[in-house]
């Protein structure tokens, strides 16, 4: 039997076109993505598409979009082989991020993909992308799907979704996985990197997929910098229903040791805040208790984030704190690759 794959668009760069009142870009109809794109048609598999009912910028996301791409993959999952996701970049990695943590039993290819000019204009990189997602989406082995994970393309190379990073505004490769191997690298060829793509998690097609949607947004950042004052620190950790904070620290997971901020970091934590240190660092990884500046964060509770992306540890966060109800359970699992999204050997596997 043919394969068979689901677009669904829900805006961005990629079919945008602009206002001619205005001059500024804003999401058009997907029939004049195809329109624009007529080398899918040579696919010897089938392709539908989807658009959302209201198409966005990227910039407008937010989770319950996450939610309504669930539910709409959980509605066809049994119908297609894999699915290509449009999505404006600027939160691609966000949106790629949750989907993996909200997915469970994944054995399909979901694929992220957009671009960096519209897929209308001359130089686009939006064909090229769209193109080599619906092949990758439809690469299967036997009954084996070559890349059963949610991922993102771009340019030329594919990305586990939740180690992937939006780093440049101006090229066409704009993301990069710091701290993870690409899954597959295209040129002439799709080289797959089977060794660096998760088989773990469901191998078999025919499995139930599950989804959870409960997502909290209960959650904050705290980026520090030189100078930050000990009222900003309390402002953000005196936010009223917080239950998550997500400290941006320096290096190696290195923060501050004036006792003030320390003393306001605590109380948060004893309150019952979990704090999540993530470092600033595109690459590397939060080793707590390496220098003193990050001892005294380890001594008072604060969970490491290791090697994790800012972009991951916000919706895993959202996603566990959903989840669960018991702080020890939500730091127990923020220290464990739940899909993926941290290294092995930095939690001990």
């Amino acid at each position: 039997m043919k394969k068979s794959v689901l677009i669904i668009y829900t805006g961005g760069t990629i079919g945008m076109i602009r206002d001619p009142k205005t001059g500024v870009l804003c999401p058009f109809d997907f029939d004049q993505i195809s329109d624009n794109v007529p080398e899918i048609g040579k696919f010897d598999f089938k392709i539908d598409s989807y658009a959302l009912p209201q198409l966005i910028d990227s910039s407008n996301v937010k989770p319950q979009m996450w939610v309504e791409l669930c539910n709409i993959i959980m509605k066809n999952y049994k119908k297609y082989d894999g699915f290509v996701i449009l999505h404006g970049t600027d939160t691609m990695a966000y949106s790629a991020s949750a989907l993996s943590f909200m997915l469970r039993n994944l054995a399909k290819p979901i694929i992220f993909t957009g671009s960096q000019l519209p897929v209308g204009t001359i130089r686009t990189d939006g064909k090229e992308n769209l193109i080599a997602a619906l092949e990758i989406a439809a690469a299967y082995d036997g009954e084996q799907a070559i890349v059963p994970e949610v991922s993102i393309l771009f340019g030329s190379k594919l990305f586990r979704g939740n180690r992937t990073t939006k780093f440049d505004a101006e090229n066409f490769d704009a993301f990069e996985s710091f701290n993870y191997p690409a899954l597959a690298e295209i040129g002439i060829h799709i080289n797959y990197n089977r060794k660096a793509i998760n088989y773990s998690t469901s191998t078999d097609i025919h499995s139930d997929l599950e989804s959870f949607t409960n997502l909290s947004t209960d959650i904050a950042t705290l980026k520090i910098f030189p100078g930050i004052t000990d009222e900003v620190v309390q402002t953000i950790c005196n936010i009223k229903g917080m239950k998550g904070i997500i400290l941006e620290s320096y290096g190696s997971g290195n923060a501050p040791t004036d006792k003030k901020f320390i003393e306001i970091i605590k109380n948060a934590i004893d309150r019952g805040i979990i704090v999540y240190n993530v470092t600033q660092c595109l690459k590397g990884r939060v080793d707590m208790g390496r220098y003193e500046t990050s001892r005294e964060l380890l001594n008072i509770g604060v969970c490491s984030g290791y090697d994790i992306t800012f972009e991951a540890a916000v919706s895993k966060m959202m996603y566990l704190i959903g989840r669960y109800e018991n702080a020890d359970e939500i730091k127990k699992q923020l220290k464990i690759g739940l899909k993926g999204e941290l290294t092995k050997n930095d939690v001990g596997f």
